[in-house]
């Protein structure tokens, strides 16, 4: 299926010239994690009047307690995806609502504002992504490893006998992604052992986040048919480089459907418009708060080191850009586009996207300008030496940059507010900004993590001094 449908009647055909009797009906939440009801074909009717009904506390953090009602989730016709490795199964994405309105912790509800609001101003965001992820098992002792034991290669990027050794379940997911008609251009063998990235064509920012989410949940199974776990967390082994989730981006003309950002003629030499440098000046200049959406957990900031030179990460570490040099943050490697190389998938794309879109077009409100583009390799420049420069590092860990998030107004305003719920379960027409949630949120994630003994804090300072 390559032309998404428009209504409930063109969902119902796709289905019965698909012979499709079970439907996943899924959303997101908070966190990034699906949800899903199996739902049969026959209640297609029902699933699109009433919605499928979840319990949002059980499902996760999208702001309700064990005493709030029913989410339902009315599907969006254009998110349907006929599963290509499950005969007759569909798998169909919708917004969370609560008693018939839209309930404004829904991730993809609040991407949506934003991108109407981008549209009000004339444009069109668009998006794609690369997605790393590595193959693994546990072996007999219940230890993490790669799942090939024969990927050991020191430096086993694009290794053709790993990639080769993986044929059958790399080409079915490029298969796989050409069938759903997103345009799959190259699967490769990453930086660290067992590690591989699916490259898929951009669209605009919402059908990017559905095709992200349902490219997770469909690497994540048909790895399981082989046997091995494809986990896209960002720093799985201390000592291989991490899984990046890199966004490719670019402002539209909405009308006339061309790329805003593209300029050949460009004096700094990179191909990019006025428009795409302000673009990247806004989401410089929101970086410390922005890497709280796009690298939203504690093992986030342990994929954002730059490594050594025998095992390089091949993340930034600084708030900068440049051209085709991926020691920056934001990278433009070709014509009318902005790589942004810093966030991972351990959360959702939709918020991901959003802080991205609000940072880049408070930088075109505003006519920011990010600089003369950096040329330099900033794996070889001390910290200390960047700050001289007037270079600001990234933020170290999350309860850094959750901190520069809560100071952030303009992201603060993106998220929009979102209703508090009441004591012991009276209501209430209290309100907050959904950053706050946020941030409480993320606070007890990292201290969860943070304030835990190690094993390795026990190996060294069990007897030191």
């Amino acid at each position: 299926m390559t032309i998404a449908p428009d209504s409930k009647d063109t969902v119902k055909k796709v289905l019965d010239e698909n012979n499709v009797e079970f439907i996943f009906a899924s959303f997101t939440e908070v966190r990034g994690k699906s949800s899903a009801k199996l739902v049969p074909a026959s209640q297609l009717d029902n699933l699109f009047s009433s919605g499928a009904g979840f319990a949002g506390y059980a499902a996760g953090e999208i702001g309700q307690g064990p005493h709030s009602p029913d989410i339902e989730v009315v599907p969006d016709p254009g998110t349907l995806r006929v599963v290509p490795w499950q005969s007759g199964l569909a798998h169909i994405i919708g917004d969370a609502r609560v008693d018939g309105e839209e309930w404004p912790y829904c991730p993809r509800t609040i991407l949506r504002k934003q991108t109407e609001r981008a549209r009000d101003l004339g444009y069109v965001f668009k998006v794609g992504f690369e997605a790393e992820f590595t193959l693994v098992d546990f072996d007999e002792q219940g230890k993490l490893m790669v799942a090939d034991r024969l990927d050991n290669w020191p430096k086993p990027c694009y290794d053709v006998k790993g990639l080769t050794r993986q044929y059958d379940f790399v080409t079915r997911l490029s298969k796989y992604v050409t069938d759903l008609g997103w345009e799959n251009y190259a699967v490769d063998h990453e930086d660290a052992n067992g590690q591989f990235e699916c490259n898929v064509t951009f669209s605009d920012a919402m059908e990017t986040a559905d095709r992200a989410v349902f490219f997770r949940y469909m690497t994540e199974t048909v790895a399981q048919e082989y046997g091995v776990i494809a986990t896209f967390m960002p720093k799985p082994f201390t000592h291989n480089t991490g899984n990046g989730f890199h966004y490719t981006m670019s402002l539209w003309d909405a009308e006339r459907d061309v790329n805003l950002f593209a300029d050949p003629d460009d004096p700094r030499g990179l191909g990019l418009s006025r428009l795409g440098y302000q673009f990247a000046a806004g989401i410089l200049a929101h970086a410390p708060g922005y890497m709280a959406m796009v690298n939203p957990t504690v093992n986030s900031y342990k994929r954002m080191k730059a490594g050594t030179e025998s095992v390089r990460t091949w993340v930034p570490v600084a708030v900068t850009y440049g051209g085709n040099n991926r020691t920056q943050m934001l990278r433009v490697a070709r014509t009318g586009a902005i790589e942004d190389r810093t966030p991972d998938f351990s959360g959702s794309p939709y918020l991901g996207f959003t802080a991205a879109l609000a940072a880049g077009l408070d930088g075109i409100e505003r006519g920011l300008d990010p600089g003369e583009p950096n040329t330099s390799n900033l794996y070889d420049v001390p910290p200390q030496v960047l700050e001289e420069r007037g270079i600001q590092m990234l933020p170290h860990n999350l309860m850094e940059s959750v901190h520069h998030l809560r100071q952030d107004d303009v992201l603060r305003q993106a998220f929009g507010r979102v209703p508090v719920d009441g004591t012991y379960g009276e209501p209430t027409d209290k309100t907050e900004d959904f950053v706050d949630y946020y941030a409480r949120m993320k606070m007890d994630e990292y201290h969860d993590i943070a304030d835990m003994v190690t094993d390795h804090e026990v190996r060294r300072y069990l007897q030191f001094p």
